[in-house]
């Protein structure tokens, strides 16, 4: 289901965050601002308007964790998602959690890396040799027979979903959100970048995040290089479905065609409810 290779995840989200590390704050500013003085008038208070909202907003992060869940695992209730583990035979190992961390990627060694810092000795503990040397491949060696169920065990675990959160946001969703606001793009873009990367990755081959980004700047601008927005993202979701098709396990396009593109058809640019899409030939509906 992802495709991260895990030499370059960390690098990469690190690039992503200095690209837009001198972006204006989303919090709210000052709302009282003296105007300069001139001779023979007084000083006076100037009402800012608020910083646009972004998909780090909380209202719109809950709605953009719902959509992903609507693709991954076919429910809005994505914090139900916490145990879910399987393999997806799709030769990256086990897939699990609210994100479809995979044994076979890096990124579920880092979790459970994270959460056994935080609670030594926890139930997932004991398998982190057995992942270290799974890293790359789709093999299960010495995570069989019950690797599956301490998983489930350790979702009941408040510090195991805290960690699923914190590595989420660190790898996937804080560097997609940071990279939309660098390019100018509102809520519905971060959430293309957002879909996007946790799919793809962020790694260095050609259907990485990064390189679905590059092939639509061959095609359009973004609004911060003075592109229009719409034109843009179009050009984003074209670049996005030929990664996608590069992959038998990717090439139904639908969380694109009948999801991404039905929102930016419709303008609704800044991720208004309410919204209806299809995914995979499901419905969804967020009021």
């Amino acid at each position: 289901m992802l495709n991260r290779p895990s030499t370059t995840r960390r690098f990469a989200a690190v690039l992503l965050g200095l690209a837009v590390a001198a972006a204006p704050a989303t919090a709210f500013a000052s709302p009282f601002q003296p105007l300069q003085h001139q001779a023979g008038t007084q000083y006076q208070d100037q009402v800012q308007a608020p910083a646009a909202v972004g998909l780090d907003d909380p209202a719109k992060k809950e709605i953009a964790m719902q959509i992903v869940s609507s693709a991954e695992n076919s429910s809005l209730d994505w914090k139900a998602q916490y145990k879910y583990i399987e393999d997806i035979d799709d030769g990256r190992g086990y897939t699990a959690g609210i994100i479809g961390f995979c044994s076979g990627t890096g990124d579920m060694l880092d979790l459970v890396e994270l959460y056994t810092q935080r609670k030594p000795g926890n139930v997932l503990a004991k398998y982190l040799p057995a992942l270290r040397n799974v890293d790359g491949s789709d093999s299960h060696a010495g995570l069989d027979p019950n690797y599956t169920r301490d998983w489930k065990t350790a979702a009941n675990d408040s510090a195991f979903k805290t960690a699923q959160n914190d590595e989420r946001d660190r790898v996937y969703f804080n560097p997609s959100v940071s990279q939309g606001k660098s390019d100018g793009v509102g809520v519905l873009g971060q959430f293309m970048y957002y879909d996007a990367i946790v799919m793809h990755g962020d790694g260095g081959d050609s259907t990485s995040f990064r390189n679905i980004r590059k092939r639509a700047l061959t095609k359009a601008k973004p609004p911060a290089q003075g592109g229009n927005e719409t034109t843009w993202l179009n050009a984003f979701l074209d670049a996005r479905v030929w990664a996608m098709k590069q992959e038998e396990a990717h090439s139904d396009t639908s969380r694109v065609d009948t999801a991404q593109r039905v929102f930016l058809r419709n303008g609704n640019l800044n991720l208004n409810t309410p919204l209806d899409w299809k995914v995979y030939g499901d419905s969804f509906h967020i009021s």
